[in-house]
């Protein structure tokens, strides 16, 4: 199967990086992931349009693709070095994963949803990536392939699941929005001993809510 990504496409995402630029993101290598990945190859026919527009948009099963500037954010606050394990809870349209990937850090990547567990799983190799897909309850992590360097995740908690910091090494850093159902502050926390925890806030920001079990 090919996919096509022109050089208006190409164009179009020099734009989106100097946006965000503008917007406050200074990791080079973070940029230059985003200006590498095809967002326009993520997003349901009718969208294709809007691919580079710094906007969120629905990808089906009531998810939506993460504004690009909101996965950049979360991106370079968890300062994903190459060879780095990140587990990220939320696979959605897999383009965080895709950006995670692009940054040379070996994804573990969780989807509830079944339908797009299966869409992500079959479409990002097509495109060159490789994270390692399951299917299952995101909240509760990948206990059996920890600890991870990273621990990215993708939709609002009112409370950081205790499972996802028991799987964070010491040093490790997790990005997850916490609380209410209308508003979450980004949160960082990094993990300093087996008991110890740095946690702070970075900014209002607005995602579908975590929801444990699976769902098909």
């Amino acid at each position: 199967m090919e996919f096509l990504d022109s050089y208006r496409h190409k164009e179009l995402r020099a734009r989106l990086v100097q946006e965000i630029s503008l917007k406050g993101i200074r990791d080079q290598r973070v940029l230059e992931a985003v200006g590498k990945v095809p967002r326009h190859l993520f997003m349901e026919s009718g969208f294709v349009q809007f691919a580079y527009v710094d906007k969120a948009f629905p990808i089906g099963a009531g998810q939506t693709i993460s504004q690009p500037y909101t996965v950049a954010f979360q991106t370079e606050l968890l300062q994903v070095e190459p060879g780095q394990l990140v587990l990220e809870i939320g696979t959605g349209s897999g383009y965080q994963a895709a950006i995670l990937c692009e940054l040379g850090a070996k994804v573990y990547t969780i989807e509830r949803q079944k339908q797009l567990f299966e869409k992500v799983r079959q479409f990002l190799p097509c495109i060159g990536y490789y994270p390692f897909f399951y299917y299952g309850d995101g909240s509760m992590g990948l206990p059996t392939d920890g600890p991870f360097d990273g621990i990215i995740v993708t939709a609002a908690t009112r409370e950081i699941p205790e499972d996802l910091l028991n799987q964070l090494k010491i040093g490790g850093r997790m990005v997850i929005p916490v609380g209410g159902a209308f508003s979450q502050k980004m949160t960082l926390v990094v993990r300093l001993s087996e008991t110890e925890f740095d946690i702070s806030t970075h900014g209002d920001f607005v995602f579908v809510p975590l929801l444990g079990g699976k769902s098909e």
